[in-house]
C-alpha cells in the first residue's frame, strides 16, 4: 500500500475514533432520511457495500444537464470523455468507458431493472442516452461485492436508475396531477422542459406520462471556446409513460408497465464524441432508445413470499451519416466513410424472475433473494461492429444473515452461462462459455454507532459480440478478484444535542487478469495481462438542527497495468485523486443555500501529466410554504465553476464547461 493511501486511512481512523469521545450519552439512533435541515446525501453505514444513492430532492437541486454530471459526484467515479449525452463514458474505479470504447462491460447500467446497451462502439458513448427528468432515484455500487443480483463481470460497479412513479406525483391521492418544470442555462443558451401529468384513479390504480425536451445549445470552457461544435444545437427530447395496478386479497398482486424513449440529435460533428479528432471527418449523428418494461408482483402476507417477475426490452440505434471525410492518416478516405457511415442498432431482452424470502433459522435470520435470468442481446453488422447474439442464462442467490445484534453475514453466489454466435462471415462462429462467482461479506456493529466491515469477491467478464473479431478473445473470460475492508460511524448528538454525523471509510484492492480489453495500437503489440488497483474512499455527513450541513466525499487511488511481456506501469484509466466538499443552510424549512467545492490533484500516467484543478459551484432552493399561486412551487438557482475556470478533467478528452448560471421553475398543480 502506497503512504498516501496509508496516510488516509490513518487519518480516517482518528477521525472516527474521536467521534465517540465528544458523543452525548443515551444519544443514539442516526436518522437517516433527508429531509430540510439535514444533508443533502445520506452516507449508508447500515451496509458493508460500497453503495451511494442520489434521491429526487438530490437530482433537483443538482440542475445536471446529463445522468452522467450526477453519477460524477460519487467517489471513484470519473467521466472519461467529458459530459455531452453522446460522448459520456462513465467510469468507476477505474473500470468502464476508455478512451476508445464507451465502455469495458466492467461497469453495468440498468434502468428500471432493464440492462442498458454494453458493447465496445468505437469512439461513440456509453448508451447512456437518457435525461435526468425522468428519474426519482440513482443508485450506484462500486466495485463486485455488491453484484451478484444484477450481472456478472462487474468490476468498476452497478449504476441503477429509478424512474418516477405516478404516486410521486399525486403523493398518493385520488384525482389528476400536473407538474410543470422549466429549466434556463446561461452557457450554451439552454432550455429544457419537463411535463409531467399523473391521475391516481384510486388509491391501487394509477397512470402518468413525462415528457422532457433538453436543448444544450453550444456550451463553451472557461477560455471561451465551444466545447462540442455543431451546426445545429443539441436538441435531447425524452418521454417516459407508466401505469401501476395492485388488485387481489390484501392488494397482494401488482402489475406495471412502462415505455420510455430517448432521442439525441447532432449534425455536423466530428464522428468522434469523445475528443473531437478531425481526421475522423465530421458525421449528422442520431440515437434513439426504447425500453419497455412488463412487471408482475407477488407479495401476500408471507414473509417467504416476495416474488416479481420483469420482462425489459431495450431497443438502441445509432444513425451516422457522413458529412466530411478528409481521409487523412491515420485513416485512409476508404476505411473513414465506412466508419462514419455505419449504422449500428443492437437488442437487448432480459426476463428476471426473483423472491424474497424472510426467515429465521435457529439464532439466524434470513433476507434471502434468488432468482434466475435469461438475456439475450442481438446486434446487426456493421464496419468495426460484428453482428451476432449473445444469449445468457443466470442463477443467482444473495443471502443476508443476521447474527444477533451485532453480525451481518451477506454470501452471494451467480452463476452465468453464455453463447455468442457470429451472423457474418469471417465473424460467424459459435461460442460457449460459463462460469460460477461470487463473494461474501461481514459487518460488525458495537452498539454505539461504531462498525466494522470487509469483503472478497470474484466474478468473471464473459465474451461479448465484438469478441468475435478476436479468436483469442471469444474464447476466454477475464477474472476478477476483490477484497475491501472498512468502518463506519453513525450518531445523533455526536457534537452537540440534536446533530447527526455519518462516516464510512472503505479500503478496495482488485486485481483483473486474463485481460481482453483496452486493444488499441500499443496494447496490438504488447497486450494486457494484469491490471490492480487499489484506493481509499470516504463518504461524511454532518448535520445540525438549525439548518447547518456539511457533506463530504473524496477518493484516493492508484493503479498499475503489467502487459504479457512483463512490463509494468501506471494504469492508463486510473482517475486522479479528488475531493468534494458541500457547506450549506436551511433556513426555516423555505431556502437551501449551498457552496460546493471539487477538486482534484495532478496525476502522471506513463510520462503524461493531467494538471490538477479545483472548481466551485453556488446553489440555492426556494419552495415557498404558503398557501394559493406559491403552493407546490420551487424556484433553484445555481452557479457551476462560479470563477470560470478552464480546466480538463482527469481522463476527460474534452474541457469542462465555463461559468454557467442555471435557473429552475417548478410547480405541482
Amino acid at each position: 500500500m502506497t503512504k498516501h493511501l496509508r496516510l488516509a486511512l490513518l487519518t480516517s481512523t482518528c477521525l472516527c475514533a474521536a467521534a465517540p469521545l465528544l458523543a452525548q450519552d443515551g444519544a443514539e439512533g442516526f436518522l437517516g432520511t433527508l429531509t430540510l435541515g439535514e444533508s443533502k446525501r445520506a452516507v449508508q453505514t447500515e451496509t458493508a457495500t460500497p453503495v451511494t444513492v442520489i434521491d429526487e430532492e438530490e437530482l433537483r437541486d443538482r440542475q445536471a444537464g446529463s445522468v452522467a454530471e450526477l453519477l460524477v459526484t460519487v467517489p471513484s467515479v470519473a467521466l472519461v470523455n467529458g459530459d455531452t449525452a453522446q460522448g459520456s463514458g462513465i467510469s468507476i474505479r477505474g473500470f468502464g468507458s476508455n478512451s476508445t470504447f464507451g465502455t469495458d462491460q466492467k461497469v453495468l447500467i440498468q434502468v428500471d431493472g432493464a440492462t442498458r446497451g454494453a458493447e465496445e462502439l468505437y469512439r461513440i458513448g456509453t448508451q447512456l442516452f437518457t435525461d435526468p427528468f425522468l428519474f426519482r432515484e440513482v443508485e450506484v455500487l462500486r466495485g463486485t461485492v455488491g453484484s451478484f443480483e444484477y450481472g456478472s463481470g462487474v468490476v468498476g460497479g452497478v449504476v441503477r436508475l429509478e424512474t418516477i412513479d405516478p404516486e410521486d406525483v399525486t403523493g398518493g391521492e385520488t384525482g389528476l396531477a400536473l407538474r410543470q418544470t422549466v429549466e434556463f442555462q446561461t452557457n450554451g443558451n439552454g432550455v429544457t422542459t419537463s411535463t409531467i401529468g399523473a391521475w391516481q384513479v384510486n388509491e391501487d390504480l394509477g397512470f402518468m406520462f413525462n415528457y422532457v425536451d433538453r436543448s444544450l445549445g453550444f456550451p463553451e470552457d472557461g477560455n471561451g471556446d465551444v466545447i462540442n461544435p455543431g451546426r445545429d444545437r443539441i436538441d435531447d427530447p425524452s418521454w417516459l409513460i407508466k401505469g401501476k395496478y395492485r388488485f387481489g386479497d390484501d392488494k397482494a398482486h401488482s402489475l406495471e408497465a412502462s415505455f420510455q424513449e430517448t432521442q439525441s440529435s447532432q449534425f455536423d460533428v466530428p464522428y468522434d464524441s469523445f475528443g473531437n479528432l478531425t481526421f475522423f471527418g465530421n458525421v449528422d449523428r442520431e440515437i434513439e432508445s426504447k425500453t419497455t418494461i412488463l412487471s408482475y408482483g407477488y407479495n401476500p402476507l408471507n414473509d417467504l413470499v416476495d416474488l416479481s417477475l420483469q420482462y425489459s426490452h431495450v431497443d438502441e440505434v445509432i444513425t451516422q451519416a457522413a458529412v466530411s471525410c478528409p481521409g487523412s492518416p491515420p485513416a485512409p478516405t476508404s476505411i473513414c466513410s465506412d466508419l462514419l457511415d455505419a449504422d449500428h442498432e443492437y437488442e437487448t431482452t432480459t426476463l428476471t424472475l426473483k423472491n424474497t424470502a424472510f426467515f429465521q433459522t435457529g439464532a439466524l435470520v434470513h433476507d434471502l433473494t434468488t432468482g434466475i435470468e435469461y438475456i439475450n442481446r442481438e446486434r446487426v453488422n456493421a464496419f468495426a461492429a460484428p453482428g451476432g447474439e449473445d444469449e445468457r442464462w443466470a442463477f443467482f442467490a444473495v443471502n443476508e444473515i443476521d447474527i444477533g445484534e451485532a453480525w451481518t453475514v451477506t454470501p452471494a453466489i451467480r452463476y452465468e452461462s453464455s453463447t455468442v454466435k457470429g451472423d457474418t462471415a469471417p465473424n460467424d462462429g459459435t461460442f460457449s462459455k460459463d462460469a460460477l462467482m461470487g463473494g461474501l461479506s461481514l459487518r460488525y456493529a458495537f452498539g454505539n454507532g461504531f462498525a466494522v466491515f470487509g469483503s472478497a469477491a470474484y466474478t468473471e467478464v464473459m465474451p461479448i459480440i465484438d469478441d468475435l473479431e478476436f479468436p483469442g478473445r471469444v474464447t476466454r473470460s477475464e477474472k476478477s478478484r476483490s477484497y475491501e475492508v472498512g468502518f463506519s460511524y453513525e450518531r445523533r448528538g455526536a457534537l452537540r444535542a440534536g446533530d447527526q454525523l455519518a462516516l464510512k471509510v472503505n479500503y478496495f484492492d482488485s486485481e483483473l487478469w486474463d485481460v481482453n480489453s483496452f486493444v488499441d495500437a500499443t496494447a496490438a503489440q504488447n497486450p494486457l495481462e494484469e491490471i490492480r488497483t487499489e484506493g481509499v474512499e470516504i463518504e461524511a455527513s454532518y448535520a445540525m438542527e438549525n439548518g447547518f450541513y456539511i457533506d463530504l466525499n473524496a477518493t484516493l487511488a492508484e493503479g498499475e497495468e503489467v502487459t504479457q511481456a512483463g512490463l509494468v506501469s501506471d494504469w492508463r484509466n486510473q482517475a486522479a485523486d479528488n475531493l468534494r466538499l458541500t457547506v450549506g443552510k436551511v433556513f426555516n424549512d423555505i431556502y437551501d443555500l449551498s457552496w460546493e467545492v471539487v477538486s482534484a490533484d495532478a496525476i502522471t500516467v506513463n510520462g503524461a501529466r493531467d494538471a490538477g484543478y479545483t472548481a466551485h459551484n453556488l446553489r440555492a432552493t426556494i419552495a415557498p410554504k404558503g398557501k394559493g399561486v406559491w403552493e407546490n412551487t420551487e424556484f433553484r438557482v445555481g452557479i457551476d465553476n462560479v470563477f470560470d475556470a478552464q480546466f480538463t478533467p482527469n481522463l476527460a478528452t474534452r474541457p469542462a464547461v465555463g461559468r454557467n448560471f442555471k435557473f429552475t421553475l417548478a410547480k405541482t398543480f
